[in-house]
């Protein structure tokens, strides 16, 4: 992820300083797309991980991500 990170910011700079050609706006696109679908991903996996509590203490979880769990558990 960092080496993404790099060249989507050494990317971004040059796009600043001097334009990018072709070639490397199509590469910065795609690296911009992979990195969204790991961002994405990440997120996903942490919120299916989540369990929502009340302020009375009750498990007020969806219906939905609580299948989404049990199928994550095996």
């Amino acid at each position: 992820m960092k080496l993404l990170l790099k060249n989507i910011n050494e990317l971004a700079a040059k796009q600043k300083s001097e334009g990018l050609t072709a070639f490397e706006k199509e590469r910065q696109a795609a690296l911009r797309q992979e990195y969204l679908k790991k961002i994405r991903g990440t997120v996903q996996d942490n919120l299916h991980h989540v369990t929502i509590i009340d302020p009375l203490g009750d498990d007020v979880t969806p219906k939905k991500l609580k299948e989404i769990q049990a199928e994550l558990r095996g």
